[in-house]
């Protein structure tokens, strides 16, 4: 039974049985995952290759294939020399192997009569170490390969995020200026310093892996003898990993040594750079610990030869004593029993030093600084000499008047304007004026369908411009380029169409041949035009790559994972697909070694829609300079609310606004001009990729004269000169001086105020210019809450001279006023309470937000005017309806604690002036009242209320007028004990009230009852 039993079972070889089943599966699994190799190589190839297009077209090429280039390089050379080293030791290590390997031998037994422990310990170490022998012997040649190239893989990528630390050091440039402490060039510390430390830490993880490689290899095969008395060691083992030791003590050594260097780029002390006790102690015993680690080295070359290592082991032990000692203990004596007593004294030269490397890596160097002892007293005519300021106040606020752009110019729901529009200025009849613009873009969110996305609706169509210091007798903004073909007296003739922009789709097709159909909307028809539909258009420039043959529509279908891409018919043979259209993207792509400026602003130049894109050079390696967060110090109140961005959160010590960028809102072709060509580091950048970027002597007179100073600059800038605006030594050790940025008082969050651009006349300056300004209080603290000011900084934007690659001599100039540390000139949340608890402006304010109105306060603009400050805050009224947006109604203006409120500029500014600022405001600068009170507050067009409604004055500036006099008079009457007269009063209230509500659109029923002033 049991034979018959074992002859009836298939034998292993047969196809019956499971192995045949497995064999038989083995070519499919085979063919599968070469299946999906092929697949996943061809799916990274379409990657490559439309990235390739994509830059080709753009005229970019050599900027993506050097980078790729530099980047393959960078990975091999690393992976390399990672798994060279580690597989020399592996190879070192078997080759020198003992012969044979020699049986443990038995000893006799103890006179008690058992074995020794320590024999059988060594019996059995010997034994197991013959089986590991015998398990890893059928694989080792594919493990001494595989081991080095999986740990050279992953040590060779983290080069790749150093790329431009190695570029930088191949083609450095001089900075022409030294360091106080060594007299080396600046380009050592910013270019040579970050590579050699890069290589050298890169060489010592490479020696330490491979040391721990050969040692194991020589473990396993019996270099490494764990006997009775000890551990056994063979001279090739000793050789071997001798020879490791001493170049590992060498690059410790080079490494110690540069760390003298680099204690000038230290952020451990209470101050950046070298100070006393790096100075005096670590610097020394850095050189002190070189000499001793190549010392050691020495000794264990010799050891290598002679065969004694007691002398290196005792070398190493003493190293690591020094090391502890002069490296750690002794800076740490001197730190505590001399510096710390005397510190003022002992770091005054190199807090000085802090001081002014920090205030040149940022550019802070040249600022001119000079007291303003502002007055408080606001004297009639005080403004005659500031009319230059005065008529050039911005009364649209570019981050609450986009809704009004939206109601009044966008015409169509796939039509769309920023939250926060821009803020530039024009020629206008021989005059520059201050101008908030904005791109129409498109609104991809409002088209459903592939087709519409993709096809029909691929572009916004023009620029809409307002004056910023007038508006229309309603209060709505006064445009100087509007309408449906978004011309006027900006430009009648410039290419209007916005294919790339800050909200395009994710990609569009566009054009054809002269023989197609026009696919894609264009605009909304004009009266002289055909209004039954909207007009179309083809795309007629080189904007994408070509996507018109067969193997390009797969890539990019693979690209974007859409299967309609390859099969519609929209895709013609002339189609060109545009994507990646983003101004900040593009310039990021091209020029990846810049940090790019979140926002980007249009000006229509040259016929043209440019958009202006700063970029900057920074670097973290710049010695003695203080560093920055440059997420945190470009964060304010418009970055919260996400209407604007901020810059990356990253580390710098040196930043300049190297390069202006622009791309054309047409054809999305970057011009980069290098705007700072004296910066070393653009220069250098400028060797990696050649004809990349080019001279701003190439930039057109027209372009200059829409440069701006860059904000994310000015707020790094001005994050600094919180500390920084201190220059003498021993007053920013006291730290006595600390400034702060104020808080944006029309936000609830505390967040800081942002920098406005505005036409100013600095105190001591012969004219305006267009600026960026930010104003400084004392720092806030639990127990100093003095909202003050203490300084006002200005940058001069104005680039333009009239002449093609000519930059005006003062464009950047920084100009700070600081004010008496005795000032009770109000800071902006100071000048903001005033506001609010002001009797006449709260009562006109709390009654404009009766019923469905909401009063909108604007930005809280500041200007030293008038030998003080003037503060001027537009105020807005918005009703809740769909159809509603912003309109100017009143202007507040404060001076001191002097407070004007009225609908214009200039009867705001004479109430706080006695009568009489001295002043000539812009024509228009603020509203009628009797036509702003007949729009009632709603903001929509023929949507106002009758002016007048019942008995008391005329519209909704009489009746708030008639409702705060009964206030006035009910509170006299009670406190007079004349009840008669309060009744009297309270129903001039209430009727005051219904025809302030009917004036302002809003029906009885609508309206909720208003409190009595008893409650």
């Amino acid at each position: 039974m049991t034979t018959g039993s074992s002859a009836s079972r298939p034998s292993r070889g047969s196809s019956g049985g499971t192995g045949g089943r497995a064999v038989s599966r083995r070519p499919l699994i085979t063919t599968a995952v070469i299946v999906i190799a092929l697949i996943i190589a061809f799916v990274f190839a379409t990657q490559v290759y439309t990235n390739v297009l994509w830059y080709d077209q753009l005229g970019f090429l050599s900027v993506y294939v050097r980078e790729n280039l530099i980047k393959i390089a960078a990975f091999v050379v690393a992976g390399l020399v990672m798994a060279g080293l580690i597989y020399a030791s592996l190879r070192i290590a078997w080759s020198s192997r003992p012969a044979d390997r020699p049986a443990p031998k038995p000893r006799a037994p103890r006179e008690s009569g058992g074995q020794d422990p320590m024999a059988d310990l060594q019996a059995v170490f010997n034994q197991n170490m013959e089986r590991y022998q015998q398990a890893l012997e059928p694989m080792r040649r594919l493990l001494m390969i595989a081991i080095p190239v999986v740990i050279g893989l992953f040590s060779a990528s983290t080069i790749l995020t150093q790329w431009d630390t190695i570029m930088l050091f191949l083609f450095q440039e001089p900075f022409g200026q030294t360091d106080p402490e060594f007299g080396l060039d600046m380009g050592f510390y910013m270019f040579t310093l970050p590579f050699l430390r890069m290589v050298l830490g890169f060489l010592i993880t490479a020696l330490i892996f491979s040391g721990i490689a050969g040692l194991i290899m020589h473990y396993l095969y019996g270099g490494v003898v764990v006997q009775e008395r000890g551990i056994r060691t063979t001279k090739a083992f000793k050789l071997h990993l001798g020879v490791i030791a001493a170049v590992l003590l060498i690059a410790l050594a080079v490494n110690f040594w540069l760390g003298r260097y680099a204690t000038l780029q230290s952020n451990s002390g209470e101050w950046s750079g070298a100070l006393y006790t790096d100075v005096n102690a670590v610097i020394p015993t850095n050189a002190i610990l070189a000499v001793a680690a190549l010392l050691v080295a020495v000794m264990f070359l010799y050891s290598t030869v002679a065969g004694r290592w007691r002398i290196p082991l005792i070398g190493t032990a003493m190293l690591l004593v020094i090391s502890l000692v002069a490296g750690g203990l002794y800076p740490w004596i001197v730190q505590r029993f001399q510096v710390n007593p005397t510190e003022q004294t002992l770091e005054n030269e190199y807090i000085q030093r802090n001081i002014d490397m920090t205030r040149d890596a940022y550019g802070l160097a040249g600022m001119e600084m000079q007291d303003y002892d502002a007055t408080v007293e606001a004297g009639e005519g005080a403004l005659g000499g500031d009319t230059p300021s005065i008529s050039n106040i911005r009364l649209l606020d570019p981050n609450v008047v986009s809704s009004a752009f939206a109601q009044l110019q966008q015409f169509r729901p796939y039509y769309q304007f920023g939250e926060t529009l821009s803020v530039d200025r024009y020629d206008i009849d021989g005059q520059t004026r201050d101008t908030v613009i904005s791109a129409r873009e498109l609104n991809p969110n409002q088209n459903q369908g592939w087709y519409n996305q993709h096809v029909v609706y691929t572009h916004g169509f023009g620029v809409i411009a307002a004056y910023g210091n007038q508006v229309e007798a309603d209060g709505s903004p006064r445009f100087m380029q509007s309408g449906i073909t978004a011309t006027g007296e900006i430009s009648q003739d410039y290419q209007p169409r916005i294919y790339f922009g800050e909200t395009s789709p994710e990609y569009s097709i566009v054009g054809g041949s002269e023989e197609d159909d026009d696919l894609e909307l264009d605009r909304p028809q004009t009266t002289d035009d055909d209004e039954s539909s909207d007009a179309s258009t083809t795309f007629s420039g080189e904007g994408g790559p070509a996507v018109g043959n067969w193997f390009n529509r797969l890539a990019y279908a693979i690209k974007y994972q859409s299967s309609d891409l390859l099969l519609s018919e929209a895709v013609r043979p002339e189609s060109q697909i545009l994507y990646d259209r983003d101004p900040t993207t593009r310039v990021e792509q091209v020029a990846p070694y810049l940090t790019v400026d979140g926002n980007p602003y249009p000006a229509i130049v040259d016929g043209q829609v440019k958009w202006i894109v700063d970029a900057y050079t920074t670097s973290q390696d710049y010695p003695y300079s203080t560093p920055t967060e440059l997420g945190d110090a470009t964060t304010d109140s418009q970055t919260q609310a996400g209407v604007t961005q901020a810059l990356p959160n990253e580390q710098v010590n040196y930043i300049r606004n190297s390069v202006k960028a622009t791309v054309n809102a047409y054809d999305g072709s970057v011009e980069l001009y290098a705007w700072d060509d004296e910066d070393p580091v653009l220069k250098a950048w400028q060797k990696v990729f050649p004809d990349t970027v080019k001279p701003y002597s190439e930039m057109s007179s027209e372009l200059m004269d829409h440069v701006r100073y860059p904000e994310d600059l000015f707020k790094v800038q001005r994050e600094l000169l919180n500390r920084y605006h201190v220059t003498d030594a021993n007053s920013f050790y006291a730290n006595d001086d600390v400034w702060e940025i104020p808080n944006d008082p029309t936000q609830d969050a505390a967040t800081d105020l942002p920098p406005y651009y505005q036409s100013l006349q600095m105190p001591g300056e012969d004219q305006a210019a267009f600026s960026l300004t930010s104003s400084f209080i004392p720092q806030q603290s639990d127990g100093n809450s003095r909202n003050v000011m203490y300084g006002f900084l200005a940058a001069n934007g104005d680039a333009g001279t009239g002449e093609d690659g000519v930059k005006a001599e003062d464009y950047g100039k920084l100009d700070l006023l600081e004010l008496p540390r005795s000032s009770v000139v109000p800071g902006p949340g100071q000048a903001q309470n005033l506001f609010n608890s002001d009797t006449d402006v709260s009562t006109e304010l709390n009654l404009l937000r009766q019923g469905a109105s909401e009063v909108v306060n604007g930005n809280l603009l500041t200007l030293p005017v008038g030998d003080g400050i003037l503060y001027v805050q537009p105020v807005y009224v918005q009703s809740s309806g769909d159809a509603s947006y912003p309109t100017l109604r009143r202007v507040l203006v404060g001076f001191g604690e002097q407070v004007g409120f009225a609908p214009t500029l200039e009867e705001a500014l004479d109430e706080v002036f006695g009568g009489d600022s001295g002043a000539n405001t812009a024509a228009d600068a603020g509203v009628d009242a009797a036509e702003a009170d007949s729009q009632g507050g709603t903001g929509a067009e023929g949507d106002g209320a009758s002016p007048e409604s019942g008995g008391g004055s005329g519209g909704l500036d009489g009746a708030l007028q008639d409702a705060n006099q009964a206030l006035q008079d009910a509170d006299q009457a009670m406190q007079d004990g004349d009840w008669a007269a309060y009744g009297e009063a309270q129903d001039r209230l209430s009727q005051a009230l219904d025809r302030a509500l009917e004036a302002d659109g809003v029906s009885e029923e609508s309206a909720s009852p208003s409190p009595s002033p008893s409650e």
